[in-house]
């Protein structure tokens, strides 16, 4: 899950530190719905169903920004100080952010934890958001300076759970979708699993990091739309490709993350192959939380009539074949 129009911001100095609790000076309100949010939680857990992110370990803090890379006009990599969220991340969670303390803008928004960037001793420091500036609030983000501070919540949502070898984990990004995917490939190198990563943009201008991936032991697939770089048209393209070449007694898990569309086309392929695939939807927040129900997704299990879950607790990320993607029009 990534950043839309209006979705987060800001950076500070870290004050909460312990786990499971919110600190600082944050509204009554706030500290409602994380109670609503852990009640929500315990109320939803599956035992018989170990996928289930279970464990909430939640931070409230102020964090400063120390690093604001302006990758081009529109897009930027913010860092901010805050070694608690840092170390509790799991790959594809995310973190509500306030870029100023007014109310404009009122509410927080989501953002994929980008990077958990560790410092000379190795401990986890601070972590980074990768923005697109298209609204009011990507602006605030884009615009921040070094010591500036930002309301930052989390970490939140269940994970990406990383497949061991001898399966084979390929992920799928389009544009900002790439977000939730440096922390994956790392958890993939630990464990030794082999991985492809199929990276599509607009132009080859708008392909961010593919070095990083490659510096990780990833193969990157790259497509741009222009056909500026790699191969020409749409990422699921090679996708399909790679997908009909590959053996059926190769293990294959896609996860993915980007445009609803393109999440959408990954889901129908991965069914038609046979291959689990996860997804990370885009859902707007507006307390990640559990308690304003914004979130909302159509969902189908087993044996059951489909029904609505919060994207905020039951995902962002999604098993793709529970989705009633006819339901998601963004």
């Amino acid at each position: 899950m990534l950043t839309q129009d209006g979705r987060g911001f800001a950076g500070s100095r870290a004050r909460g530190s312990e786990p499971g609790i919110l600190r600082g000076n944050r509204r009554e309100s706030e500290q409602l719905a994380a109670s609503e949010y852990d009640r929500l939680r315990t109320a939803s857990r599956e035992p018989a169903n170990p996928r289930r992110y279970t464990e909430p370990m939640l931070f409230d803090v102020d964090a400063a920004v120390i690093e604001n890379r302006r990758l081009s006009e529109h897009y930027s990599v913010l860092v901010l100080e805050a070694p608690a969220i840092a170390a509790a991340t799991e790959p594809g969670q995310f973190v509500m952010l306030k870029p100023t303390r007014s109310t404009d803008p009122l509410l927080r928004r989501p953002f994929s934890v980008f990077e958990v960037i560790r410092n000379a001793d190795g401990a986890p420091s601070a972590i980074s958001i990768l923005n697109k500036r298209t609204g009011a609030g990507t602006s605030l983000l884009y615009e921040a300076e070094p010591g500036a501070t930002i309301g930052c919540l989390g970490p939140l949502g269940r994970p990406f759970e990383a497949v061991a070898p001898p399966a084979e984990a390929w992920m799928v990004a389009g544009g900002v979708g790439l977000a939730p995917f440096v922390t994956l490939a790392l958890r993939l190198q630990q464990l030794g699993t082999p991985s492809t990563l199929f990276y599509g943009a607009r132009t080859a201008a708008e392909l961010y990091y593919v070095e990083l991936f490659e510096r990780l032991g990833v193969h990157v697939v790259l497509a741009t739309e222009d056909g500026s770089r790699g191969v020409a048209g749409r990422v699921t393209a090679p996708l399909a490709d790679a997908l009909s070449a590959v053996g059926s007694e190769n293990e294959v898990k896609l996860s993915v993350c980007g445009p609803t569309p393109m999440m959408r086309a990954v889901a129908r392929l991965a069914a038609e192959h046979r291959r689990p695939c996860d997804v990370s939807l885009e859902q707007v927040m507006g307390c990640g939380m559990g308690g304003c129900y914004s979130c909302v997704v159509l969902t189908r299990d087993d044996g059951q009539p489909p029904h609505f879950v919060r994207s905020c607790i039951d995902g962002p990320v999604f098993d793709s074949a529970r989705v009633v993607w006819e339901a998601l029009t963004h």
